[in-house]
C-alpha cells in the first residue's frame, strides 16, 4: 500500500513540477502575437487562394502585421477589403486595378492544326508530357482544361479545344497562371478591352503551317496604333500589349490580317 502512495506522489509530485515549468516558459519564453493579425485574418476573404503571393490569408495577414506587405494585394476582396486592412493598420488605402486572366490563345480545334489524337488524362500538364500534346502549335492552349480545374470561381471552361474566362466570375488569384504548362495565361487589367491572342512567337510562314489565326508578325497593329504610343512590343515575330499603355481603337481588330487581335479577348462580358 506504501508503495502505491509513493509511486502517486511521486506522479503527482512531477506533474507540478511540469505545470510549474510550463507556466514560467508560458509567461517569459512565449512570444505575443500581434493583436492586429486576428483581425486582419478576419477581414481577408478566405479564399487562400495565393493570388497574393503567399501561401493562404493567414500568412498574407501576417505579412500585412510585420509591415513586409501592402493592403490591396488580394484580389477576391478587392477595394473594401483593401480599405478594412489599411483601416486596421492604420495607413492609407490603396486602390488596386482588378485584374483578370487572359488566355493568349484563340487557336481553336476549328482554326489550330492537330498532329495527334491524345487519349489519356483530360489534364493539360499530362498531354504536353506525352511528346508534347497533340497540337500542331507548340505555345498553344491544348485545351484540357488544368486550368479550369484549379479555378476557385469556375470562371474558366472549355470550348471548341480552348480555354475561355468569364470575366465576371475571375477574381485574378492567378492560380490557373500557374496551372498552364505553356504559360500563356496572363493577369491583365479587367478596364483593357483589346488583346493579342496568340502566343507564338515564330516567324509567320511557320504560324500559318499549324494556326489559321496566328500572329504574323507584320507590325500592323504597331504602325496603325503609332510607335509612339508604346502600345505593343515584339516578342521575336509576336505582338504583345503593354498594358500600362493598353490601346483602344477598335480599327485594331478590324484591320488584323491574322485576326488573332480581338476585343475583350475570350472574356464573357454579359453583354
Amino acid at each position: 500500500m506504501s508503495a502505491i502512495l509513493v509511486a502517486a506522489g511521486v506522479l503527482a509530485g512531477t506533474g507540478l513540477v511540469c505545470a510549474a515549468a510550463l507556466a514560467l516558459a508560458d509567461r517569459y519564453l512565449s512570444v505575443k502575437e500581434d493583436p492586429r493579425i486576428g483581425l486582419l485574418t478576419a477581414a481577408l476573404p478566405g479564399a487562400n487562394c495565393g493570388g497574393c503571393g503567399y501561401a493562404g490569408c493567414g500568412d498574407y495577414a501576417r505579412a500585412m502585421a510585420s509591415g513586409a506587405a501592402k493592403p490591396g494585394m488580394c484580389a477576391p476582396g478587392g477595394a473594401a477589403c483593401s480599405a478594412a486592412c489599411a483601416g486596421i493598420l492604420g495607413v492609407a488605402a490603396e486602390a488596386a486595378e482588378k485584374r483578370v486572366a487572359l488566355v493568349h490563345c484563340c487557336g481553336s480545334r476549328s482554326e489550330a492544326i492537330r498532329v495527334g489524337d491524345y487519349n489519356g488524362i483530360c489534364d493539360c500538364n499530362a498531354a504536353a508530357a506525352v511528346a508534347g500534346g497533340d497540337k500542331g502549335c507548340r505555345f498553344g492552349c491544348l485545351g484540357y482544361g488544368s486550368c479550369a480545374n484549379v479555378c476557385p470561381k469556375h470562371a474558366i471552361s472549355i470550348e471548341d479545344g480552348l480555354a475561355k474566362v468569364d470575366k465576371r466570375l475571375c477574381i485574378g488569384c492567378g492560380q490557373c497562371v500557374a496551372a498552364c504548362p505553356r504559360k500563356l495565361i496572363e493577369l491583365v487589367p479587367a478596364s483593357a478591352t483589346i488583346h493579342v491572342l496568340c502566343n507564338n512567337p515564330l516567324r509567320g510562314p511557320e504560324v500559318r503551317k499549324v494556326c489559321g489565326v496566328g500572329c504574323l508578325g507584320c507590325h500592323l497593329c504597331e504602325k496603325l496604333a503609332g510607335p509612339e504610343s508604346g502600345s505593343f512590343k515584339f516578342d521575336g515575330f509576336l505582338a504583345r500589349i503593354d498594358y500600362t499603355r493598353a490601346p483602344s481603337d477598335a480599327q485594331l481588330v478590324a484591320k488584323c490580317p491574322a485576326k488573332c487581335i480581338r476585343e475583350d479577348g475570350h472574356f464573357e462580358t454579359g453583354a
